[in-house]
Formats: C-alpha cells, structure tokens, sequence
C-alpha cells in the first residue's frame, strides 16, 4: 500500500478495476450489471463511506478537508485492492462450477477485506483496532447504496451512462482532476524529498521520508530514515525524538531510553517539552517511578490540558501509593481530552478511555 501510495496512478488503478470486471462478465454466466459498475459503486459508495466512517471513528477532523486529502489516495489503494483480489476469479468463472465459484469469491472478498485493513492503517495513519472497525463497519455504505439503487436505480444508470460520464468528465473536467491533486502532491512531495537524500550531508530530507513512513506505520523504514539522519547529524533532535517514541511503541525501552536522553540533552523544551512526557512513560516501564515523577511533573506543569502527560503521571502517582492523587489527575486528563480541538481527539480519545479505566479501579 505504501507503494502504491508512491507511485500508484488513479487511472492506472482505474483501468485495471475496468479490465478485470470485463473479465468477470466475459464468463459464460452473465452477471447482469454492466462492466463498469464496480467501478462506480467504489468511486460513489464505498470509498466516501469508508472516508466518513474513518473520519468518525479516527477522529480526523473534518469530513471535508479529509474528503480532498484522502478520496483520491484511498480510491487508488481500493482499487488495487479489488482487483487484485477478484483477478483469480476471472479464470475461475470459466473452470469453477457454481458452488466452488461461491466458495473463491467468498475467499477473494474476504482477501479485499485483509488488504482494505492494510489500506486503511496506511492512508489515514490508524490503528490496528481502528482500522479493523472501519472495515467492519464499511458493508453500511455499500448497504445503504444497495437500499437506494431499487428507488433510484434510473438515476444511478444515468449518472454511470458512458455518454452521461463523457459530457460530465468534458464539462467538469477540471473538478475531476481535482480529485487527484490529493495523491500527485504527496507523491511530488515524497520525490523532492528522495532527490534531496542523495545528498550525503541533508539529514533533514531523511527525518521528513521517516515521517512519512512513521505515519503510515511502516515502522521498519521509519527507523531507517531517522538513523541515516542521525548519522549525517548526531545532533539531530527531532530524529532522536522519533526513534525514541517508536522505541518505545515497540517495547524497546532501553533504545527510547537512549534516544530521548540525548534529545533531552539537545533540547529541554524540544516538542513543547513532550520530551519530558515521553521520558516519564518510559520511565514508568522501566520501573524508575521516582525518575517518571520528576519528568512528567515538570511536563504537566507546562502543559496542565494535555491528557496522556495527566494520565502518566496519574499512573506515577497510583503506583506510589497516591491513589487521591492519581484520581484528581484522571479526572483532568478526561476532562482535557473532552475539551480538545475537534482535529486533536483522535490523539486524546485513547488517554480519555484509559483514564476512565483507572478511575473505574480506584
């Protein structure tokens, strides 16, 4: 999927979608829809209902500035998706018989389901649960869509007319291409940025390929990016910082150790000083609470409204025998994820949820 996100085409992933239903309505069964109806049902139902669904469940701010960032990179990734799960199926329609024919395409929808997980988590940045919910919960479109083609189904034969999308595409032409600046950017971004690696002394141009990979969750690459920037410059803070985190994430606590300890050497204040954070949850797992203490009293008393710095500390406290404490830090992480900027929850609604946890335990 990241590849895709590269270096994919919309038209490309259009084509093939086209190809392979051709192939599937070439078999001796005619499956009554036209060729391109695949098609439409992604570009129309599925790819903006995920798009709403992902928005609700990961927070993501905005349904409209999600649908220009992101319809044209998800379509692209669905696409590729469908086709390279219903691609088997074309020469099984012609060697299967009924029954084991069911049987593949239950299998090949199932595999789309797998992939549309993987492109979920790697266009919006999501968790392995968010993702697995939205995918879940993306059958309510396509039902909804279901619902409404039997009332509006002259409409929707209209709207997918090849000569109805002919003049649609010659007058709209530039609103259409619109829809891709989305996915061409990013890509014209990611290329700047390589040409920019090959040069041996721009350890920024590494940090920046790291942040893409790390908000894809392609943790391998990530850490890739931020070491080569550390070597072309040791005194790189933000690499440090991040290579501390995914650390972290991963369970490697000595290695974030490590990094967010010379980040911090760096930079006291680097980040809004959520160094001090991180190094107080690292902390915690190192089981150094009076060290966790220090560092994420220091961190909320800079930024009081920030959730996951209350929680830690709420934790530091319940651990040491402080459970009064603990409980009045909870409540204030809980209350500041609830007053957070809407774009923010998505980053706050999981302290909130464990928070209210531990409060439930006290």
């Amino acid at each position: 999927m990241g590849a895709i996100l590269d270096r994919g085409s919309l038209l490309w992933a259009s084509i093939t979608v086209l190809a392979v239903s051709f192939g599937l309505q070439a078999g001796p069964v005619p499956t009554g829809f036209p060729f391109y109806a695949p098609l439409f049902v992604l570009a129309v139902a599925y790819v903006p209902g995920l798009l709403l669904v992902a928005t609700l469940i990961g927070h993501l701010g905005g349904l409209g500035m999600v649908f220009r960032r992101d319809y044209s990179p998800l379509l692209t990734c669905t696409a590729m998706a469908w086709s390279a799960a219903n691609l088997p199926l074309v020469l099984a329609v012609w060697t299967a018989s009924g029954t084991v024919f069911l049987m593949l395409a239950a299998l090949a929808y199932l595999y789309f389901a797998v992939l549309m997980f993987f492109a979920i988590r790697t266009v919006f940045g999501l968790g392995n649960g968010s993702a697995a919910a939205v995918v879940a919960l993306s059958w309510i479109p396509l039902a909804a869509f279901a619902l409404l083609w039997g009332p509006l189904g002259f409409l929707f034969r209209i709207l997918a007319s090849p000569f109805f999308l002919f003049y649609l595409i010659y007058y709209l032409g530039s609103e259409f291409r619109g829809l891709g600046d989305g996915l061409r950017s990013s890509q014209n971004y990611r290329r700047m940025l390589e040409a920019a690696a090959v040069n041996p002394h721009d350890g920024e141009a590494q940090y920046q390929l790291g942040l893409i990979h790390q908000q894809r969750r392609q943790y391998t690459e990530a850490i890739r990016r931020f070491q080569a920037a550390v070597t072309i410059d040791p005194t790189e803070t933000d690499a440090h910082f991040q290579l501390g985190r995914i650390a972290a994430e991963q369970g490697r606590f000595q290695d974030a150790l490590a990094h967010l300890e010379t980040a911090l050497r760096l930079d006291e204040k680097h980040g809004m000083s959520e160094v001090h954070r991180e190094l107080g949850s690292v902390y915690v797992s190192l089981g150094r609470l009076e060290d966790a203490r220090r560092e994420l009293a220091l961190y909320t008393d800079r930024r009081e409204y920030d959730p996951e710095g209350l929680f830690h500390y709420g934790r530091v406290l319940e651990l040491t025998g402080n459970p009064a404490g603990a409980k009045e830090l909870y409540q204030r992480a809980v209350e500041a994820a609830g007053t957070a900027p809407r774009y923010r929850r998505r980053f706050t609604a999981r302290w909130s949820r464990l928070a209210q946890k531990q409060l439930g335990k006290l």
